[in-house]
């Protein structure tokens, strides 16, 4: 009896043991989790999260269809699918572009260069759009040409960079769809090779015969053809082209079909093997360098829609992914990430970016929020410094992008203590937040004075310029700054002591009145006048506990004693600089495919307004 039992022990221990080798996290069953038990709030624009410290979001492309100088020479408003790379010494940034809406004629890709991440030359146009040999038809069903592409851009084993983007029939370029993937190369001195056919569709009858530019292997620079030939010998980077052409001659070996395994992303495990993720929430393993990969399985704890997720191994030797935590498809924020060890475990969701400006231009299926994030794909370079480097569209017509500094980390210990003395003019502003539209720029500047000051302009009628400093958690702060107006009649500048949630319980105002407002509970008070090109020094003393309160001084002077806050909270960790009204608009409810006309005077600049902000000086009492 005993003998029997002890079998039956070891049976059933040998079946428990190996279901759970069979579910185990890192497996092709789970090839990655997320652990952390944070998720966003969909009720407000930040998600209620925490900040990845000294992230920096800087507008690459504001669309303007009045003044189409102004923007990319052409004035159209749907732009979207941004891929990055980074090659001798330069930033590269691809887009593709309709006038109005997504998949309708005409379709380009612009490409955009940059050599700091911060200040960007004008797109230029990369991929024209597609006019077809004489003689040669648009097939019934079809309206024309599009551009679609996942993959931008590839740095080749004998160092050249090539650009590649995908012609299609409107307005399903996809499979029959397909015309095939062009190729270009970009040289040294920034200047483009001439176009190619890279790979016709496996669904059609293109070729060199009947289409606009010829087969890559007719050209005469044998350098290019071997960087061609290497690229499609790459089974990783070729896998990004299969949501275009699912290739029915086997040039993939993927054990599905469909949206599921759409907009690759991959990485390197430090076990060698390859971890593969795509939309809604699929990921996938691979031991032979994606030649063939495991059956793609949807991983429970990543939240998400139709926007792309992005993995990647960081410059600090550990891993994360970027992407929309939400299920919602037309709704796309806030964009967040979270960190790994070892490529496998995931914790500590943060925000990268959570300003959802308004959309400028309505057009179709354009989503509100930072969509379709890329980062920098394995081989195609690394910036000088630690960042990861992200790009999206917002709103699907702006181009951005974002820096993440590596460690990524949401919390800092000390005082703060900020003069700007020791950072480059117009270089990054360290362990600061940043959000940086091109109308309203976020900057370290020369001051009067021969120092430096944070600076932060406005003359965009519908954003603003924001900086973020996160100092040390706690219920009792006090902070110090400075702060020049350039100016008392135009424009404004918020300023708010928040807590980890996004909760603003201390908000004081220079409005465009000339006036300096502070609030007492839910009402403001006008404390003071205050003078164009004159300094006022700041002092808060908060006191977040129970019922809390804080008091104000301006140039020495108390003006605001036990003033109630705004709102209760615990604690408070990030002092808020914001050119602009706080806003949640749009949110969840708002309509997203109602026609409406564009934003009146958005593409006319208003008055500038300036401020300098100086000092920056926050401790904690424990």
């Amino acid at each position: 009896m005993r003998k029997r039992y002890n079998s039956t022990l070891t049976l059933f221990s040998f079946l428990f043991l190996n279901l759970s080798v069979f579910a185990q996290t890192g497996s092709i069953h789970e090839p990655v989790r997320y652990v952390g038990g944070v998720t966003i709030d969909p009720s407000v624009h930040e998600g209620r999260l925490r900040y990845a410290i000294g992230t920096e979001n800087t507008q690459v492309l504001r669309v303007n269809r009045t003044h189409p100088e102004l923007a990319d020479d052409f004035g159209w408003t749907y732009n979207h699918a941004p891929n990055i790379a980074y090659w001798n010494g330069t930033f590269y940034l691809e887009y593709l572009s309709n006038p109005i809406d997504e998949h309708i004629a005409p379709g380009h890709t612009l490409l955009v260069t940059s050599k700091d991440g911060r200040n960007w030359e004008k797109p230029k146009e990369a991929f024209p759009p597609y006019k077809a040999p004489e003689g040669v038809e648009i097939p019934e069903g079809y309206d024309g040409y599009m551009m679609h592409q996942r993959m931008g851009f590839y740095v080749a084993p004998n160092k050249r960079l090539l650009l590649l983007a995908f012609y299609g029939h409107t307005e399903h370029p996809f499979n029959e769809g397909g015309i095939g993937r062009v190729v270009r190369e970009i040289y040294k001195d920034g200047t483009l090779g001439p176009i190619h056919f890279i790979k016709y569709s496996s669904y059609t009858d293109f070729d060199e015969s009947n289409t606009s530019y010829p087969f890559y292997k007719s050209s005469k620079d044998k350098g290019f053809v071997a960087a061609c030939d290497a690229l499609l010998s790459d089974k990783l980077k070729t896998l990004q082209w299969r949501d275009e052409d699912t290739d029915q001659n086997g040039f993939y070996e993927v054990p599905v079909e469909g949206e599921e395994i759409s907009a690759l992303s991959y990485y390197h495990r430090k076990d060698g093997k390859v971890v593969a993720l795509w939309k809604f929430s699929h990921s996938a393993l691979s031991d032979d360098e994606g030649k063939t990969f495991s059956k793609p399985v949807k991983v429970p704890t990543l939240l998400m829609a139709g926007g792309k997720n992005w993995g990647q191994k960081t410059d600090d030797g550990r891993y994360a992914m970027a992407y929309n935590p939400i299920e919602m498809q037309e709704y796309r924020f806030p964009l967040i990430t979270f960190t790994s060890d070892d490529g496998i475990i995931y914790d500590n969701m943060v925000l990268v970016h959570g300003e959802i400006p308004a959309r400028k231009f309505f057009g179709r299926w354009k989503d509100f929020g930072p969509c379709y994030t890329r980062g920098i794909v394995e081989g195609n370079g690394n910036p000088p410094g630690d960042d990861m480097w992200l790009t999206y569209s917002m709103n699907k017509e702006d181009i951005w992008v974002s820096s993440v500094p590596t460690p990524v980390k949401y919390s800092i210990e000390g005082d703060v203590k900020d003069d700007f003395e020791k950072m480059e003019v117009g270089g990054k502003v360290k362990d600061w937040n940043i959000y940086h539209p091109a109308w309203a720029p976020v900057e370290v500047v020369k001051n009067t004075s021969g120092g430096k000051s944070l600076q932060l302009s406005d003359k965009d009628p519908y954003d603003y310029a924001r900086a973020i400093r996160v100092f040390e958690e706690g219920e009792n702060v006090n902070v110090k700054y400075s702060i020049t107006p350039k100016q008392n009649n135009t424009g404004s500048i918020e300023m708010e002591v928040v807590d980890r949630y996004g909760n603003r319980p201390v908000r004081i105002i220079l409005n465009e009145k000339g006036e300096i407002l502070a609030n007492n509970g839910s009402e403001f008070e006008t404390v003071m006048k205050y003078e164009a090109g004159k300094t006022y020094e700041i002092a808060l003393d908060v006191d977040a506990t129970l019922y809390g309160k804080y008091s104000l001084s301006i140039n020495g002077k108390e003006v605001l004693k036990d003033a109630q806050l705004a709102e209760a909270v615990k604690s408070v960790e990030r002092l808020s600089f914001r050119t602009g009204e706080y806003r949640n608009l749009p949110n969840r409810k708002t309509p997203n495919q109602q026609k409406s006309e564009p934003l009146p005077g958005t593409d006319e600049s208003v008055d500038e307004a300036i401020f300098l902000l100086d000092n920056v000086a926050v401790s904690t009492n424990k």
